[in-house]
């Protein structure tokens, strides 16, 4: 059989990768190449044993010695560590990624699959954050596409009819606003993981999902989008929109806005990365406006959630801030969830490790490499947890 692309997925056990595998499994004209999970062997053995990938990467090596034993007979490569991850990303029948891991982990491989060609379905928001600049100028050289897969850059890219920055007024990124919509800081403060972990519309990760709640996650998403789409970060503003039925929207010189609208299921835009350029039919529900009746939308509170001022601060800056930003954020994310600190320890963590940060402007991959492992050294000697 002749299929359309042949994928790889980084992060298939994962919220975004098993999300994917269900948009294929419901999808014939594509292949899975190649399979990659972080420890969880249980769930890669199932998707392994369905989608029969060529190559499958375990990053913890004792995890994949057992996985590869039981796989014994098979046709199935087992590998493991980040070599493992890059052999996924670079499988030589892809001619796609999906890069759908959590974290800086997801750099390397991503780079990797564009020096060899492969489009990029981006998932991975570190990748972007702590390098964007590095990452899109190999991707133009390369002549290779890079699909956003989150629900904000799939709505932007949808919604882009130019390529003319000039007649673009404005990026306007839309956050459900989280778990804390509406708190103040007294109220917020003393929260628990558990209500942090309650996202009111979407079902993440925990890490991506106390990146709702403190709202660092719009922040991110702000960094990316200057990136992607090669505009000022002045042109590009949030706007809380609680309903997650607007995902984003462009505005235009003329006055005019485009947003893309649907409901919240992330399976529709990683169809659509997967499918891009053509649209395909899907047995998903269906947008009823007037079942929803009222879209409202306000303006975020960065006093009350100071993640995303600090995100704008950092790309601001730029050099390698974006990327002790994101370092300092996942190890402070990581201490929270394993109730080390309190919830706005998470960005008095961040604003001490930027404020200690000598910055490098003209980064290279190995000063971002060394900034993100400078922060993780920083917090483990300033904050015991």
């Amino acid at each position: 059989m002749i299929f359309l692309k042949y994928i790889s997925i980084l992060g298939s056990t994962g919220s975004i990768g098993r999300q994917a595998l269900d948009v294929i499994r419901n999808n014939q004209n594509y292949k899975v190449v190649g399979l990659s999970a972080n420890n969880n062997i249980e769930l890669l053995e199932e998707q392994a044993q369905e989608f029969k990938p060529n190559i499958i990467a375990v990053y913890n090596e004792e995890k994949a010695k057992i996985l590869k034993h039981r796989l014994d007979g098979s046709d199935i490569e087992v590998v493991s560590g980040l070599e493992g991850l890059n052999r996924v990303a670079t499988e030589s029948s892809a001619n796609i990624v999906l890069t759908s891991v959590v974290g800086m982990i997801g750099l390397i491989p991503t780079l990797k699959a564009i020096e060899h060609g492969k489009s990029i379905a981006l998932a991975n928001k570190e990748t972007l954050v702590t390098a964007g600049k590095l990452v899109m100028n190999a991707a133009k050289d390369k002549g290779i596409s890079i699909i956003p897969v989150d629900s904000e850059h799939s709505a932007i890219f949808q919604c882009l009819n130019t390529e003319n920055e000039k007649e673009i007024s404005k990026i306007i990124l839309t956050a459900s606003g989280g778990p804390f919509r509406g708190m103040n800081y007294d109220e917020i403060k003393d929260v628990t993981v558990k209500d942090a972990l309650k996202h009111p519309n979407w079902s993440m990760g925990k890490k991506i999902t106390i990146d709702s709640a403190t709202m660092m996650n719009k922040g991110l998403e702000v960094i990316e989008a200057k990136w992607l789409f090669n505009i000022d970060i002045e042109k590009i503003d949030v706007v809380v929109h609680p309903q997650s039925i607007v995902h984003s929207m462009v505005e235009y010189v003329d006055g005019s806005i485009i947003a893309q609208l649907g409901i919240t299921d992330m399976r529709i835009p990683i169809q659509y990365a997967l499918t891009y350029p053509r649209r395909t039919s899907n047995n998903l529900e269906k947008l009823n406006l007037s079942r929803i009746g009222t879209l409202t939308f306000e303006k975020p509170n960065y006093k009350t959630f100071p993640c995303l001022a600090l995100a704008y601060e950092a790309i601001k800056i730029g050099g390698t801030m974006p990327a002790v930003l994101n370092a300092a954020n996942e190890v402070a994310v990581d201490m929270f969830l394993k109730e080390k600190i309190k919830f706005y320890d998470i960005p008095r963590i961040i604003e001490h490790t930027m404020e200690k940060h000598s910055i490098i402007k003209e980064a290279t991959m190995d000063d971002i490499l060394n900034s993100d492992k400078w922060a993780r050294k920083i917090i483990s000697k300033d904050f015991k947890g």
